[in-house]
């Protein structure tokens, strides 16, 4: 390995010669969301976030390409959406699922180009040959408790890389397991593995860790939660644990500056998906697709601590980093050599210096298929500052509900109440929530809780229409496989090679 990585530093002088060094640390919550002061929220306790803030640019509008973690980390860390990919659900165990072999994702792209990549806590993607990493520590070879929550072990870890990468750049991506659920795995640790290492009997012990506790009465419950008893304990469990993510961020960025790295890396904080909460996890409503961003610069300072309203996805990391390396994307084709990959994302190294027209970054597209195997319910979401458009492909079946998610006090209290017939305090009807028509339309100006659907209002129908004409344009863009469903095939090989077409099924949809 020592003789290894002497080369490898050897040829990379070589190449870049004196040019200054430049490295990125990208940091992703796991089910993560808007539970700390930099959103509003006073009662969750995120001061390191609150202090990372500001020295970065707030990104109001972030939004993820795909509400679930397989896929939405693949989407990170390609820059393609899930349908593009392959990645169509979740990575391990029965699930399966996988990233097409033929593309070249940014640890790929690093690699080509000399920089040391490594990885910390959930991977939760593979193959590996597609997610090459220098350095890795993750659940493929750890317990992800161990790598991911346990915030003493995440700080050795970060450690051991930059000593690992000395002087040479790095792209070092962390994926915190906080604050993922856990009470279906680990239920002796709690819902959100909140007793997990807080030195109680059995709990084990994080030396770093000073819990953080919170009266359940205290907590805004969000207006997509029912305000219940048990969603309330729900939600102190999960801040609970984004605490103890906060004092992990802390740690991490405190390594950085140890290791003398503060002032030549980018920085990126965000979550992969909505909360595991109704209308969060799994759904393209706004709660599912929504997402905290941060990034910071020291190149890049006159806006630190400004909130930009750009409309920004989690598409647009890849590219983000491939232009701090100043790393062209490649050129290759997935399946038709006729039809090389583009990404569709823009980088945000401007926004950092100047806020840009809202034209610019006016509109962001989400794309689900799969979260857990059987939860067969494909959605595409095209959304702009005023309006979103929901395709739901499967919609004649109910919508799934996970594993680790179903098992939770709140959902398990929101099933009992409608069983019972007692009021839910809840925003909707669980039948309603299950079943949901083929397009939903939202004027999200004067309904942001998406509960009016606008799409048999004639008023609207231009507005339909083109949003429409946009989505359809975006998978055309992304070869989505789905482009025809529900009502039709899609024919693009032998006789339609030339000319692909939707070739209706007449199956009455």
């Amino acid at each position: 390995m020592k003789s290894e990585h002497l080369l490898f530093c050897c040829v990379f002088f070589l190449l870049i010669g004196s040019s200054e060094l430049v490295n990125v640390l990208v940091i992703v919550a796991d089910d993560g969301g808007f539970e700390s002061e930099v959103y509003n929220n006073t009662i969750s306790q995120m001061p390191h976030l609150t202090e990372l803030s500001k020295r970065s640019v707030i990104f109001k509008n972030a939004f993820t390409s795909v509400s679930s973690c397989s896929p939405s980390r693949s989407s990170i860390l390609t820059g393609l959406p899930q349908h593009q990919n392959g990645m169509y659900g979740l990575h391990q165990g029965v699930h399966h699922f996988n990233t097409f072999d033929q593309v070249k994702s940014l640890p790929y792209i690093l690699k080509k180009n000399s920089i040391v990549r490594g990885i910390i806590g959930k991977k939760h993607v593979g193959p590996e040959d597609v997610y090459p990493f220098d350095y890795a520590q993750t659940e493929e070879n750890n317990s992800i408790l161990q790598v991911g929550r346990n915030i003493t072990r995440i700080k050795e870890l970060v450690k051991e890389f930059f000593d690992f990468t000395g002087s040479l750049p790095f792209f070092l991506y962390i994926g915190f397991h906080d604050p993922h659920r856990c009470g279906h795995t680990h239920p002796q640790y709690g819902a959100f593995c909140e007793k997990f290492g807080n030195g109680e009997k059995d709990m084990g012990y994080i030396k770093d860790w000073k819990p953080v506790v919170y009266d359940p009465s205290t907590i805004k419950v969000p207006y997509f939660i029912p305000d219940t008893e048990e969603a309330r304990k729900d939600l102190a469990a999960q801040y609970q644990t984004i605490s103890r993510l906060d004092q992990g961020i802390g740690l991490v960025l405190s390594e950085l500056q140890e290791a003398g790295h503060d002032k030549d890396t980018l920085i990126i904080y965000t979550s992969d998906n909505g909360i595991p909460f109704p209308s969060g996890r799994t759904n393209l409503y706004d709660p599912g697709m929504a997402e905290p961003m941060l990034v910071s610069s020291p190149n890049n300072n006159k806006r630190n601590g400004q909130v930009s309203e750009a409309m920004v996805s989690l598409l647009d990391i890849t590219p983000t980093v491939l232009n701090w390396f100043n790393i062209s994307y490649p050129k290759y084709s997935i399946f038709d050599k006729n039809k090389p990959v583009k990404l569709t994302g823009k980088s945000l190294i401007p926004i950092l210096d100047k806020e840009p027209p809202m034209s610019e970054f006016n509109e962001v597209y989400s794309s689900h298929n799969i979260h857990e195997v059987t939860m067969y319910y494909p959605m595409r979401t095209v959304r702009n500052e005023h309006y979103k458009l929901i395709h739901n492909l499967n919609y004649k079946m109910p919508f799934q509900i996970d594993q680790d998610f179903f098992v939770s006090p709140t959902f398990q209290g929101l099933l009992n109440r409608t069983r019972n017939h007692e009021p839910t305090h809840w925003y909707k009807l669980l039948q309603d929530y299950y079943y949901r028509t083929e397009w939903e339309l939202f004027d999200l100006t004067n309904d942001p809780m998406e509960l009016k659907n606008l799409v048999n209002e004639t008023e609207y129908s231009s507005i339909l229409q083109s949003l429409k004409d946009k989505l359809v344009s975006w998978q055309i863009q992304t070869s989505d496989p789905w482009i025809c469903a529900p009502q039709g095939v899609l024919e693009d090989t032998g006789l339609y090679k030339d000319n692909p077409q939707c070739l209706a099924m007449d199956n009455g949809l």
